[in-house]
Parts: C-alpha cells; sequence; structure tokens
C-alpha cells in the first residue's frame, strides 16, 4: 500500500488489515504444508480431484471435469493415468447405463484423509501453544470472522485443493 493510502485510511485500519494479513498467511502455511507431502505423490491437479471426490462421492466425468474447470475430452485421459495409479476408479452409474461415475479408491482418499490429519494436528499444536484465555478468545473471533466473511465458493477452495 501507497503511504498516501495508508493515511487515507488511517494507521488503525492499517494496522488491522495487517493484522489479518499476518494471520492469513499464518493459515496458509498450515494449508501449504499439510499438503505438501501429499504433493510428493500426486500433482496439484490430481489432488483437486480427490478433495471433490472425498468431499462429493462418486460423480459423473462431465461434472467433475466441469466443477475442475476441464474439458471432458481431455480430462478423460488424465483421468486414465489417475485410475492407472490405483488413486480413482470408473463404475457404472446405477441410474443411467451410458453414463460413468468417477470413485475415490482407498489410495486416494488415504492421501486426502492424511492431508487433511496433518492440517488438523498443526491447528491443534498451535492452540495447544494459546493459554485457555487466548484461545477462548481466538476461536471466538474466528467464528465471528467466517461469519462475516461467508462460506466460500467450493470453486475458489479447488483452487488450493482445499
Amino acid at each position: 500500500m501507497a503511504p498516501m493510502d495508508r493515511q487515507a485510511q488511517g494507521s488503525g485500519a492499517y494496522d488491522e488489515v495487517e493484522s489479518v494479513l499476518r494471520a492469513s498467511r499464518a493459515l496458509l502455511g498450515v494449508v501449504a504444508r499439510s499438503v505438501a507431502e501429499a504433493l510428493e505423490s500426486v500433482t496439484l491437479p490430481q489432488f483437486r480431484v480427490l478433495v471433490v471426490l472425498a468431499s462429493s462421492g462418486p460423480v459423473p466425468i462431465g461434472i467433475l471435469a466441469a466443477k475442475l474447470g476441464s474439458v471432458p475430452s481431455t480430462f478423460s485421459r488424465f483421468l486414465d493415468r489417475m485410475e492407472e495409479s490405483g488413486l480413482v476408479a470408473r463404475q457404472p452409474s446405477p441410474d443411467s447405463r451410458r453414463e460413468v461415475l468417477i470413485a475415490l479408491q482407498p489410495k486416494g482418499a488415504a492421501i486426502v484423509e492424511e492431508a487433511t490429519e496433518r492440517r488438523r494436528q498443526a491447528f491443534a499444536e498451535i492452540l495447544h501453544r494459546l493459554g485457555e484465555p487466548q484461545r477462548a478468545a481466538l476461536l471466538a473471533a474466528m467464528d465471528d470472522f467466517s461469519a462475516a466473511a461467508g462460506e466460500p465458493a467450493p470453486e475458489t477452495l479447488l483452487i488450493l485443493g482445499l
């Protein structure tokens, strides 16, 4: 921010925003570390597929491609590689014999579960470092902030593989 903008905004508001930016970097650091190990065995686009399937269950190829902003024809070849790696499997739809669903396999589910558990553990360790009054105040503030910010669209979080 330019010095003129900071003065126009008032130093108190600027300091508040800077505090939130620092906290957001800390949170993103935890997220990045939690998926780093997963990204040693899968690519970020593959991880994004695994996250979608973990949260939604089996999905038709076309819908999965659309959720991830991909073209179904090239996405099918991408899924071939994931299927060969044992991360996902194609299965017939119970509703239509022409439709094929993509389902998460145990190996793919384990990658998502491990990343989520690493994130959960990291947050638990950070919260443990705080005293009870600090922790209670932080959790109340986080709930208030989450309510004020609103729930992000799932597509927004997929950029980060969340």
